[in-house]
């Protein structure tokens, strides 16, 4: 069995093939408030930096995001920090 995480992780690289992708599970600070879980994996913070989100707009690509992940917050997933951008040129190729 996958954790949350590495569910996260997957789709967000197959979905955008990002130059850059963090995923941290947040949970732990999020104990005892509304949509947390003795379980844990219900709060996160995705960075991803993607050549996909060119032609998006902000509302876009959050949009898109969350679209991708549906089954995650249909299944236990209560909140995503999000940060999303395309590649500056400067950035490199770490994943």
């Amino acid at each position: 069995m996958t954790s949350r995480m590495e569910r996260i992780r997957k789709k967000l690289e197959e979905a955008f093939t990002p130059v850059r992708l963090e995923v941290t599970d947040d949970s732990a600070r999020h104990a005892g408030h509304a949509g947390s879980s003795e379980a844990g994996e219900t709060h996160f913070n995705v960075t991803i930096i993607s050549d996909a989100f060119a032609d998006l707009s902000r509302v876009q690509i959050q949009r898109t995001i969350h679209m991708v992940l549906g089954e995650e917050f249909e299944t236990g997933l209560h909140a995503l920090s999000l940060k999303a951008s395309v590649p500056q040129p400067d950035e490199g190729e770490d994943t």
